[in-house]
């Protein structure tokens, strides 16, 4: 049996060469505030990449994307393992784009700290007398680059974006860049509509896309997981303060409360946190993991 090695180590996924393909594997830790903690969240892998299948297969009319199979019998021996059955992804390669394709439908988070001081968000006006949690009138497109681990993403406008594009493939920045947000604002308003009538907000969340062997677009990392969006409960939504949510939030408000954890969390804020993530691919799927 062929060993692999991790290519690449993210904070929560490794990525594995597969010669034509890749192998994303979504590993069982947990970040918050871009350190990797101590514990392990039992199944939260797994969650992670079922629930990405299920939004790739959902919106493939929009536009193609990077997943082969989720199904280990199609990868190579070595990933025939307990640990990768359920958590891994064999994806076509792509030459990835520098941008975090963010948009926003509701407005909170920093997007609510920056509009309090300037009415902006990432330079964009917004109305005036937006309470914090209000449905914006219409999703906003807030690109950042991407940075290494470690450092943080820088936000930048949509003609910045463009700048960025170019200096990598020239030629193509403004396409690349229109593309981008248009793709974004248009997965966004498709899932979010679905996930509404499932009961689930998608406040906000980001997408990455790449490049084929012949330049088309195409859509790849994760999508629509609680650890690349904020998903609200509908239920009990309200404007005017925060809401609870479907991520991981529990970890933060812990870690806040609890300055001298040194990262290390007590198992019942585990437990709520991967409850959070199954209910949230249950409601959206209507299946059981």
């Amino acid at each position: 049996m062929t060993e692999f090695k991790p290519i690449k180590e993210g904070k929560v996924r490794e990525i594995y060469d597969n010669g034509d393909s890749l192998i994303m594997v979504a590993t069982d830790r947990i970040s918050a505030f871009d350190v990797i903690l101590k514990n392990k969240v039992t199944k939260k892998g797994t969650v992670l990449t079922q629930m990405s299948k299920f939004w790739f297969d959902y919106t493939r009319d929009l536009l193609p994307n990077h997943m082969l199979s989720v199904d280990v019998q199609d990868m190579p021996e070595f990933f025939r393992q307990p640990q990768f059955t359920g958590n891994s992804m064999m994806c076509r390669k792509l030459t990835m784009l520098p941008i975090e394709c963010i948009v926003r439908g509701y407005i909170t988070g920093s997007g609510w700290a920056s509009y309090q001081k300037t009415g902006k968000v990432c330079g964009i006006q917004l109305p005036e007398g937006l309470q914090e949690s209000d449905k914006l009138p219409e999703p906003i497109y807030t690109p950042s680059t991407k940075a290494e681990i470690g450092d943080h993403d820088e936000n930048i406008s949509y003609e910045q974006s463009i700048d960025v594009l170019e200096k990598q493939f020239p030629g193509h920045g403004l396409e690349y860049a229109t593309k981008l947000r248009d793709y974004t604002i248009a997965l966004y308003k498709k899932c979010a509509e679905y996930a509404l009538s499932r009961g689930i907000i998608i406040a906000d969340t980001k997408f990455e896309f790449g490049l084929d062997e012949d330049g088309n677009v195409v859509l790849g990392d994760e999508m629509l997981t609680p650890d690349s969006s904020r998903f609200w409960p509908l239920e009990g939504y309200e404007p005017g303060h925060s809401q609870p949510s479907f991520d991981k939030q529990f970890v933060r408000d812990w870690l806040k409360a609890n300055p001298d954890s040194n990262y290390d969390l007590p198992q019942d804020v585990i437990d709520k946190t991967i409850a959070k993530y199954l209910e949230a691919y249950e409601l959206l799927t209507g299946k059981k993991l």
